[in-house]
């Protein structure tokens, strides 16, 4: 799991540069998004993370999900992770994920078609899976908030939202085991 991690944090970035690179001839200066960084923004993204990541946590603990096949807090438990473990997958994912998708996708595709995207690609819409699907629904409205953030308050405003969003989530799986 940690070498995903690692695959996560060190190649992810590599496409949404070149996207960014081919499309709008942006430097990485501009990629990283260096002039938007700013300590406000860091802490608003950390706090909606961790308050969003709470409510999700509630609702993977609600009845209804228990029928889920293959539930994300079983397989957490069952990789036997540390805290730490957790606090690193959730840097690599904050940091990879959104430059990939915030930095390199969101530019040509927009905010409402990458969280759409995003979400899909973590198999949260499942047509074939009503309670995946429910689950997606809920994290939708964090992943657009994300998106729509990216404008105001910057890409150190997403890594920031994404990181403690699964630094909570990793922590109260790790803790339950």
């Amino acid at each position: 799991m940690l070498r995903f991690g690692w695959i996560t944090l060190l190649l992810f970035p590599i496409p949404g540069y070149l996207i960014v690179y081919f499309t709008k001839n942006s430097s990485f200066l501009e990629f990283i998004d260096v002039q938007s960084y700013s300590i406000i923004n860091l802490v608003l993204g950390l706090e909606l993370g961790v308050v969003y990541g709470f409510i999700s946590y509630l609702f993977i603990k609600a009845p209804f999900f228990e029928k889920l096949p293959n539930r994300i807090d079983h397989l957490v438990q069952q990789m036997e992770l540390k805290v730490s473990h957790g606090i690193f997958l959730s840097l690599c994912a904050g940091i990879g994920e959104e430059l990939l998708f915030r930095g390199g996708i969101q530019p040509v595709l927009g905010p409402f078609v990458t969280s759409i995207l995003f979400v899909g690609l973590h198999g949260y819409l499942n047509p074939l899976n009503l309670r995946f699907s429910v689950y997606g629904l809920i994290v939708l409205p964090f992943i657009f908030l994300i998106s729509y953030g990216l404008e105001p308050f910057g890409l150190l405003f997403c890594i920031g939202a994404h990181f403690s969003y699964d630094a909570i989530l990793f922590t109260f799986m790790i803790k339950e085991n």
